[in-house]
């Protein structure tokens, strides 16, 4: 489906000015007035007051502000004392906090010419102080992005001698690359002025702020001239080179144009923004959805116990059935076969209701997927219902799973209306079909460059309907022998891929460096134009294409709020957190489209349900575990295993309000699940998972409840919730899911604990629920996903407004659109990107 309404993104322009003099000219002629404006920051207006006197600048105050406390705290504090101090709004931005440092300056420049007051508009210079400390090695620590950060630094009387990290929880490949970029330029500039890391931003303001507080305590003589203090990088002679194909973005899309391209014989080089290579891949669960037929249920050999995995030859037991399932394929085995009929849909349709949903039909092109579907639902259940008939537990099956099963899903879980109904949107069937199709071959690719693989299992996490997951070892291990322990998904995807990159001597990986502009000539993309980070110009030259994979814009809340058309009005505010790193602002999709390139189904972002409430990080984890519950109520509400619009709608309608974010809900779990997601993190008995972290989980038993709901300042009353989670556990263990007031399907696990027989009966005497230690997590809903982009055809060529091909031109993940449709399937992320990342590839090799 081609959606009807192309978004033109614009993205505001930065100037910056070479500083050719110091000084001012004070020329207002408005004495003791206030003037008050405002500008656009990063998550709405920044109003500020300027206070005159006497002709001159007296005072400027922030009087509100939307932007990210901890991130514009520099900007906010420092930038209206320079602004007095110079008297001139064109003094230097705040490093780390550039888009709100522009906003301040608009704001007090536009308030400035209401008092007629005549600014120089020369930026005023910054210029580093001197500053002495009192000897010795003093400690700091600052919050960084998934935990504290501890540096000891050590001070000579008039310099930094040496930073080192103590103890940090930030992320291998992303908060880490950081650490020697800002230590490097902290001890040249002797201060905490330094830039930030594009892509580790949180991790960077915890090394300036850790490095201002050790500073105090060496007793600096001057505090706020260290905090500006900076290294002004100078460029370096321009940059020119030739490749075959150039990939822009170096994240699971752009690594894998990469690493196909250099398979292919072409030479490459990667344009990545970031420090490292990773992109928004590496900081995600990681697992990937693709059916893995050894595992799977098999209708020449239905009764089979194990299967041989063709690769490497080895035989794994099957996978079993997540309990519930068997209700969701007799439904898809009567979905009604007649064209889709949306009339009156307002009446009945409902976000995750198939039983609704398959009444009224199904667009004509999926039809075929859905006939041969039913056929491969009507074998098993052929041999199934026998055995549920006889007492066996629906979880002692082996895994129905298909590639089939897999497209229909998909279609399925992302065909949705706007919010006014008068639009629908659902994945491209070609585009679909083609990278479940060829996601079969994803695994085998990653292995055979090196990545390692847990064969035996096929998971599931949030929002992904199905048991379908491939997972990696979680354990980390030095996957590219730099002697660095990899976190799991840089060890699984890029450190493989990386290395058959750089097999090619001739290929490069340019970090640290922004593309800005494509090159046209000749009727075709012909290259890239970029700029590295101290400011040196890049030109690039492809002689086959240039691959775009910036990735999506779910970072932009502005953009997103603006353009969104299919959450309700007040569900996207400018306080929206997002699960995205800081880099993922739609830099791509404005670049192909100044290029002439068309976008599509931008109006839909999807948000994760699962998200920390103080930064919107994503949580990881799946409802087939847990149970959602109102913090007014204690009830649960939704299926938690249901997609993640469909969750994250659950929350807005039954959550609360809390630290200013909305849609704030209760999950529970047995604290003996591990959590999909970062080693150690959910895994029992590791990491921080038995630690308490404020206004985010929680161990407890459910007799500590109440005191719990009390300190958290929830209504419900613990009593209604050991009630519910008792009636929950009680019909999961009788087969009875499906009555349910809110039926549940593909759960896996109780809350609370009980035997098993051989054939998956549970012993009901054998319940317990006192005593056993609960997990109890905070999760609210934060932007995560950008379901439009690009648009391309199916071999990731980016198409023009006409619909017609752009020369030189490709696309891949997240920056493309039209395939995922209105909600994405988890999971179905990684899969796609890297599949499309080697199509585009491949393409660029056949069109040559």
């Amino acid at each position: 489906m081609k959606a009807k309404h192309v978004l033109k993104i614009k993205f505001g322009a930065f100037i910056l000015a070479s500083a050719v003099a110091v000084g001012f000219i004070a020329g207002g002629r408005n004495s003791g007035s206030v003037f008050t404006e405002k500008a656009k920051g990063m998550n709405g207006d920044v109003t500020v007051r300027v206070a005159m006197k006497d002709g001159k600048i007296a005072d400027v105050k922030i009087a509100s502000h939307k932007e990210t406390p901890g991130i514009s705290d520099p900007a906010i504090n420092d930038l209206p004392k320079d602004i007095v101090k110079y008297q001139s709004a064109q003094v230097d931005a705040i490093s780390g906090c550039t888009i709100t440092s522009t906003a301040i300056k608009n704001a007090v420049s536009a308030a400035l010419a209401k008092a007629d007051f005549e600014d120089t508009g020369v930026l005023v210079p910054h210029e580093n102080v001197s500053v002495t400390f009192t000897a010795g090695t003093y400690t700091a620590t600052a919050k960084g992005y998934a935990g504290p950060v501890t540096l000891e630094v050590e001070f000579s009387d008039s310099a930094i001698t040496n930073i080192a990290v103590k103890s940090s929880k930030e992320t291998n490949h992303v908060g880490t690359p950081a650490f020697d970029i800002l230590f490097k330029d902290a001890k040249e500039a002797c201060g905490s002025g330094i830039d930030a890391v594009s892509g580790a931003t949180f991790t960077s303001a915890a090394v300036k702020k850790a490095l201002a507080l050790a500073a105090e305590q060496a007793e600096v003589s001057d505090l706020e001239g260290f905090k500006k203090n900076k290294v002004v990088h100078k460029p370096q002679a321009p940059i020119e080179g030739t490749y075959d194909v150039v990939v822009i973005g170096g994240g699971g899309a752009g690594i894998a144009a990469a690493a196909q391209a250099t398979q292919n014989g072409d030479t490459v080089l990667v344009i990545e923004k970031n420090a490292e290579l990773g992109g928004n891949t590496v900081v995600s669960g990681g697992q990937f959805q693709s059916a893995m037929p050894y595992l799977c249920w098999e209708e020449s050999n239905p009764d089979a116990a194990t299967g041989v995995y063709p690769v490497d030859g080895k035989s794994y037991n099957k996978v079993k059935m997540a309990n519930g399932n068997i209700t969701v394929l007799k439904t898809i085995l009567e979905w009604d076969e007649k064209p889709f009929d949306a009339k009156d849909a307002k009446d009945w349709f409902v976000a995750g209701d198939i039983d609704h949903l398959s009444r009224h039909g199904v667009h004509q092109e999926y039809l075929p997927v859905l006939r041969n579907l039913k056929n491969e639902i009507a074998k098993y259940l052929a041999w199934a219902q026998p055995k549920l008939d006889s007492g066996i537990n629906e979880g002692a099956l082996t895994l129905f799973s298909t590639v089939n099963l897999h497209i229909f899903q998909t279609y399925y879980g992302g065909l949705r209306p706007s919010a006014d109904w008068k639009e629908w949107i659902y994945g491209d069937y070609d585009l679909v079909c083609q990278f479940i199709r060829d996601g079969q071959d994803l695994k085998p690719w990653l292995e055979a460059q090196g990545a390692q693989f847990i064969e035996d299992i096929q998971p599931t996490i949030v929002g992904a309907l199905w048991n379908r997951e491939n997972d990696f070892v979680k354990k980390p291990y030095d996957a590219d022998g730099d002697g660095i322990p990899d976190t799991a998904q840089w060890a699984a995807y890029f450190a493989p891929t990386r290395k058959t990159v750089l097999s090619n001597p001739a290929n490069k990986i340019m970090c640290r460096t922004d593309a800005k502009e494509l090159i046209y000539e000749n009727g075709r993309i012909t290259g890239v134009k970029a700029v590295m980070f101290d400011g040196t110009e890049v030109t690039a030259h492809a002689k086959k294409g240039v691959v775009i994979a910036t990735g999506g814009a779910a970072a932009n809340i502005p953009l997103v709020k603006k353009a969104n058309k299919y959450w309700k009005e007040g569900a996207i505010t400018d306080k929206t957190k997002t699960t995205n790193r800081s880099s993922l602002m739609g830099d791509g999709i404005a670049m192909a489209e100044k290029a002439g390139a068309a976008s599509t189904g931008m109006e839909y972002t999807q948000l994760m349900p699962i998200s920390w409430i103080d930064n919107g990080q994503l949580a990881f984890g799946g409802g087939n575990y847990a149970v959602y519950l109102n913090p007014n109520t204690g009830k649960r509400y939704v299926n938690e295993t249901g997609e993640r619009d469909v969750l994250s709608i659950g929350e807005f309608a039954n959550g609360i309000e809390k630290e200013g974010v909305q849609g704030v809900v209760i999950e529970i779990a047995n604290s003996d699940q591990a959590i999909p997601g970062p080693y150690p993190y959910g895994v029992p008995g590791k990491g921080d998972w038995e630690s308490d972290i404020k206004n985010r989980q929680y161990t407890r038993t459910v007799d500590q409840l109440a005191d719990l709901f009390k300190e958290l300042g929830f209504a419900c009353d613990a009593a209604d919730v050991r009630k519910e989670i008792e009636e929950y556990d009680k019909a999961l263990m009788s087969g009875t899911e499906n009555q349910l007031a809110v039926p549940k399907t593909g759960w896996s696990r109780l809350i609370g604990q009980a035997d098993r027989d051989e054939n998956g009966r549970f012993d009901a005497s054998t319940y317990k629920l006192d005593g056993v230690k609960l997990k109890v997590r905070l999760l609210a809903p934060s932007t995560h996903h950008t379901m439009g982009g690009l648009a391309v055809d199916i071999d990731r060529h980016v198409l023009d407004k006409k619909g017609a091909v752009i020369p030189g031109l490709y696309a891949a993940g997240e920056v493309t659109g039209g395939i995922h449709g209105g909600n994405r399937l988890g999971g179905n992320a990684i899969v796609e990107i890297f599949v499309s990342g080697r199509t585009a590839a491949n393409a660029i090799k056949n069109d040559n």
